[in-house]
């Protein structure tokens, strides 16, 4: 009886699960030689048919300039798996996100119409602390990989809580993103289950200039300060493997569900929202400067009082050493409401960074303390995740620590 799975190149689910690196070699190849096809002439690339290299030395989907629709999926291992169902499931997705990250069908893809606009979409995978343990890899966690500890304002909903592993999808076209969601999750179905899915949003391309500080829901810029691209973000952003030798190229993940309340919020009249923030939200920028990207000025003082306030958001979140920077992604979420409630709607806020405990809990524990944006913003969910380096041709994501399992 032929395999059912088959897809119209003749490479089935079945053959690339026992095939090794050499299939993957054969059904992942080309990556970068199909982006430079797929780039229209005189270098102006049209909008559904930019892509994103897949096979590189860190995952896309981190420093890649964040896209307009974002979907982050939270996945557990079946209670029975091993380390080589977890093989099996990285490379499932190696396989089909090489592909559709080009603007070519999935293996055994049912709908290949739907995967030929790419878009700039990113598949980026993360592996959550339970992970380790339940593969008998705990010695080659990276030290910062674990749960948060409590703060004083979550109110933490288990249903947005750690995971075995994290797909996080960013598109700027959401028919694309609804495919490769699908392609990539119903093929790993007999080896896993879907714990949460979060889907989030920014500004839509061409609404405003490449570049401009995304806005969230409450109206102000979300992310001005971050590090540049380049070395700057590279020391900030990935490892250097002194802590776990397969981890160098990797980072650390935080993804924080943050829910606002904007019915409240919408009572704060203008004057009192700046200076909750330390920025004025017209124009984002701080209140002792002129644009968005002054140096705030935290020691200003008028009529014996400083301009912006100590437990304005800015003033709590600002790094008081060199370590105490990451890098910040948002994406705005708004939700059906719940029963009883009049809006569902906040932030899905991604920090990547080295180190968690040195460089994102010192910020994230002054923010608990004593921001003013605390009775209207209030975290709902918290995980953590290590985001294995990339790869080249012919190899699978995380194979870096796989490999020690087997």
């Amino acid at each position: 009886m032929p395999d059912r799975q088959t897809s119209r190149t003749g490479v089935s689910r079945r053959r690339l699960l026992s095939g090794g690196a050499a299939a993957l070699g054969a059904t992942g190849i080309g990556a970068a030689a199909l982006t430079a096809a797929r780039a229209p002439a005189h270098g102006v690339a049209e909008f559904g048919s930019e892509t994103v290299p897949f096979h590189a030395p860190h995952q896309a989907g981190i420093a890649t300039p964040a896209q307009t629709h974002a979907l982050f999926v939270g996945l557990d291992l079946r209670p029975s798996a091993t380390v080589a169902d977890a093989v099996s499931v990285m490379r499932l997705w190696t396989a089909d996100a090489a592909r559709l990250t080009a603007g070519r069908p999935a293996l055994a893809d049912t709908e290949p119409e739907l995967a030929t606009t790419p878009a700039r979409l990113t598949a980026t995978v993360g592996f959550g602390p339970t992970l380790f343990d339940r593969l008998g890899l705990a010695d080659q966690r990276p030290a910062s990989i674990h749960p948060l500890p409590p703060f004083g304002i979550d109110r933490l909903d288990p249903r947005w809580g750690s995971a075995d592993l994290m797909l996080h999808l960013g598109c700027d076209d959401p028919t694309t993103l609804a495919h490769a969601s699908r392609v990539l999750l119903k093929n790993v179905r007999s080896l896993t289950t879907i714990r949460w899915t979060q889907r989030g949003f920014r500004t839509a391309r061409g609404a405003h200039p490449d570049g401009t500080t995304m806005r969230n829901l409450m109206g102000q810029v979300d992310g001005t300060v971050n590090p540049t691209p380049g070395t700057d973000l590279d020391s900030v952003v990935w490892s250097d493997g002194a802590d776990r030798p397969w981890f160098a190229g990797g980072t650390s993940m935080v993804l924080r569900r943050v829910r606002i309340e904007l019915d409240t919020w919408d009572e704060l009249d203008p004057h009192s929202r700046d200076l909750s923030l330390g920025r004025r939200q017209s124009d984002g920028a701080p209140l002792t400067g002129d644009s968005e990207h002054d140096a705030p000025d935290f020691g200003a003082t008028t009529a014996g009082v400083t301009v912006i306030p100590e437990n304005a958001h800015i003033a709590r979140a600002h790094p008081r050493t060199s370590s105490e920077r990451f890098l910040r992604r948002a994406y705005n979420y708004d939700d059906p409401p719940l029963p009883g409630e009049t809006s569902n709607a906040g932030l899905l806020f991604a920090a990547y960074q080295r180190d968690i405990d040195k460089q994102f809990l010192p910020v994230q524990q002054r923010l608990a303390d004593a921001d003013a944006l605390n009775q209207w913003i209030t975290p709902i969910g918290s995980a953590v995740f290590a985001i294995p380096p990339g790869i080249e041709v012919g190899n699978y994501l995380g194979h870096q620590l796989l490999e020690q399992g087997r």
